[in-house]
């Protein structure tokens, strides 16, 4: 059987290429793609039904990254055994390319898509996740499947002062910054990580370094399409449309809700007049009106909605809540609210809020990550909670989604950078912010949040940080556009860029732009960042007058860690055969002990609530690891007796022998009545020979006795 295989191939530039191969695997799907570098290998299929659904007026697009556990040679953990759940990680990756692709579909477009990225080889240090927006665009560009692409995705990071292109996993850990950048051949459309406190100019000339990456990954996608002859998309049609009742709606409504968006009401006031508005839209309908026709309606009642807040915002300067562009919504914070915890935070911007705790644990409680890809330990932990009552609403609680993952990390990638490094901070740190009112940019609200009660439990971070999220509503036909700070929920749904900036007073730590519309010029990038700036900064005054440094030490409940570090050969000691030693220790102490191996060295922590059980399992391991002295007097315990001396016990786990020649100056010819198991006794160590035996004495404490004199011969 003969194959129709179609290859391109991408130089990045330094001898490292990219091969995208299509014709051989998944041959079913619409479209399906194999991205192949050095021995990392992805599968990209996707699939997108003829017809869309009655009543669907947006696109229901899925997208799924998921690694196969053979790719790294590796067999699942579990009880299973197998892949399951998508991890924090996977979601985080199907988000990013998610975010990448959507925009590009036409509006229009209605039809179920579903994405599926594999990773199916797996390279140690080749990262996945910057191949995975090329693969899935690339499988788009082999089918008839409408789509304004290709785009594709780049990791760009600053490695040694010099800005790469997908670096390998090793070099990251030299990144001053570190970002995934998405875009097409003409624009960028989402951007998306961290830095060490780097000035606005250098994230610009970051995006335009990756950009021009993305241009070159955009063309061999083209010339794929091209062979493989999938230049020309399928045909659709996945919207009525009724011209006269957009008119009579629009002329109807517009002015109402001109007038109801300018009135800076509260948004549930706002939303309620809204509602009452396109009520009597619905109301006007024909008798006999079908579902299609009240669909419609509702349609284009939005679109009047997304047309007046524009242009009130345009034409007049004014939002939705009466505010001027730059304007940030009043703040209040508190800390300490709540007493229990290790430490607590409500940061509340205008209606949104957050209220954030922080837990210290010990290195047990680290995060295991048991990836196909990324596995290893946690220290740092940050969840974020959106409940629906934070909105008004009222439904099922269904465990945490992917948004509330997203938004998560991209608060843990703000506050990461500042926490002190790990050789000053041994805890496990958890942050939880549970949002209790939303209304635009909670995510942000959870970096100051989680901000404040970092330094209310103590943790000396290097810097506050503080979140803004930006937005920007513009008219391509005019050229108008106007940045906006601080946005809200309405500003975010009806506006064009959604650009959350997070950093300190010295410059950016994260960011994730998504972007809803073609041609964001760099002037304009360049102008978001520095009004960002300036509002980053207000919020960090707003923060510091609540608390402007961390506490200088713990609270009274929360937990110690003392941290030791002992030679190697000590470790079975402190451990005991079977784990005895340690669990013996903690069931006594109520102190958690943990040791690791790293350096050649033992390192050990003990963690504990209260200082006396941090002290006596300090003292016990000391005196385990305390190395024996020769000509140093112990007091030791018998701890077993041999025809030949006894086994005395001189420090916790070190026995030495006391030969029966070392009993006393007399000689003994047996052992019989001499010692019992358990008997005190104090003895000189008088050597460690080669095998680490000690050698003790009890005699050689004892004055010697007299030399008898020998009888004098008769004379």
């Amino acid at each position: 059987m003969s194959l129709n295989v179609f290859k391109q191939s991408i130089d990045l530039g330094d001898g490292r290429i990219i091969e995208i191969e299509t014709g051989k695997l998944a041959k079913q799907a619409d479209g399906s793609v194999v991205v192949k570098q050095g021995d990392t290998m992805l599968l990209a299929t996707v699939v997108s039904n003829k017809d869309a659904k009655e009543g669907v007026d947006f696109l229901p697009l899925s997208v799924d990254y998921q690694e196969k556990y053979a790719a790294a040679g590796r067999i699942p953990g579990g009880f299973l055994r197998r892949e399951a759940r998508l991890s924090d990680y996977e979601v985080l990756i199907s988000r990013i390319v998610d975010r990448a692709l959507r925009p590009l579909f036409p509006e229009d477009y209605h039809s179920d898509t579903q994405v599926m990225i594999s990773l199916i080889s797996s390279d140690k240090d080749i990262m996945p996740d910057a191949l995975a927006g090329l693969a899935a665009s690339a499988a788009l560009a082999v089918s008839d499947i409408p789509f304004n692409g290709p785009i594709s995705e780049v990791r760009v990071a600053k490695i040694d002062g010099k800005l790469v292109i997908n670096p390998l996993r090793s070099e990251l850990e030299r990144a001053t910054l570190e970002f995934i950048v998405a875009g097409s051949a003409k624009d960028i459309n989402m951007v998306e990580g961290e830095a060490d406190e780097i000035a606005e100019a250098d994230l610009i000339e970051a995006i335009q370094f990756a950009h021009e990456a993305i241009k070159k990954q955009v063309a061999a996608q083209v010339e794929l399409g091209r062979l493989v002859g999938k230049t020309e998309k399928r045909t659709y049609s996945h919207e009525n449309s009724d011209l006269e009742l957009k008119a009579k709606i629009t002329a109807d409504t517009y002015d109402k809700v001109y007038a109801v968006a300018k009135s800076n009401s509260g948004k549930d006031d706002r939303s309620a007049q809204f509602k009452a508005i396109q009520k009597e839209v619905l109301d006007a309908l024909p008798e006999g009106a079908t579902e299609s026709d009240k669909f419609l309606a509702k349609k284009y009642f939005h679109d009047v909605q997304y047309d007046a807040v524009r242009a009130l915002l345009l034409n007049e300067g004014i939002r939705l809540d009466g505010r001027k562009t730059t304007e940030i919504r009043p703040i209040w914070s508190e800390v300490g609210y709540l007493p229990s915890a290790h430490g607590s935070a409500i940061f509340t911007r205008g209606e949104t809020q957050s209220l954030t705790t922080v837990t210290l644990g010990a290195k047990s409680d680290e995060q295991m990550i048991d990836g196909a890809f990324i596995n290893g330990y946690n220290k740092f932990l940050l969840h974020y909670n959106f409940p629906a009552f934070s909105t008004g609403e009222a439904r099922p609680n269904r465990g945490v989604g992917r948004r509330e993952v997203g938004h998560g990390n991209l608060a843990m990638r703000a506050i990461k950078k500042v926490l002190p490094a790990d050789a000053e901070n041994p805890y496990t740190i958890r942050i939880v912010s549970d949002i209790l009112e939303s209304n635009g940019s909670s995510s942000m609200a959870t970096v100051c949040a989680g901000t404040l009660a970092l330094m209310d439990a103590g943790i000396q971070l290097k810097a506050p940080v503080s979140g803004i999220a930006m937005g920007l509503i513009s008219d391509e036909a005019t050229g108008k556009y106007a940045i906006l700070s601080d946005i809200l929920g309405d500003e975010d749904h009806l506006g064009d860029m959604d650009f959350k900036v997070t950093g300190t007073k010295n410059g950016i730590t994260a960011c994730q732009m998504d972007l809803k519309v073609n041609g964001l010029s760099y002037e304009v990038l360049s102008n978001a960042l520095a009004q960002a700036r300036d509002g980053r900064l207000h919020i960090l005054g707003e923060i510091d007058k609540t608390m402007s440094a961390p506490r200088e030490d713990f609270k009274p409940h929360a937990p110690r860690i003392v941290s030791l570090v002992i030679d190697k050969e000590f470790i079975g000691a402190i451990i005991g055969p079977g784990g005895k030693i340690i669990q013996e220790m903690q069931r006594e102490t109520g102190a958690t002990i943990s040791v690791e191996e790293k350096d050649n060295k033992g390192h050990i922590q003990i963690f504990a609530d209260n200082k006396a059980a941090i002290d006596q399992a300090t003292t016990r391991i000391k005196n385990i690891v305390a190395k024996p002295e020769v000509g140093e007097v112990y007091e030791g315990k018998v701890k077993s007796i041999m025809p030949f001396g006894a086994f005395v016990e001189i420090m916790p786990g070190k026995d030495g022998l006391l030969h029966i020649s070392e009993i006393d100056w007399k000689r003994y010819e047996t052992m019989d009545g001499i010692f019992q198991v358990g008997d005190e006794v104090k003895v000189k160590l008088m050597d460690v020979d080669k095998q680490g035996k000690l050698k003790l004495s009890r005699k050689a404490l004892l004055p010697r006795p007299p030399k008898e004199e020998a009888p004098k011969a008769d004379a």
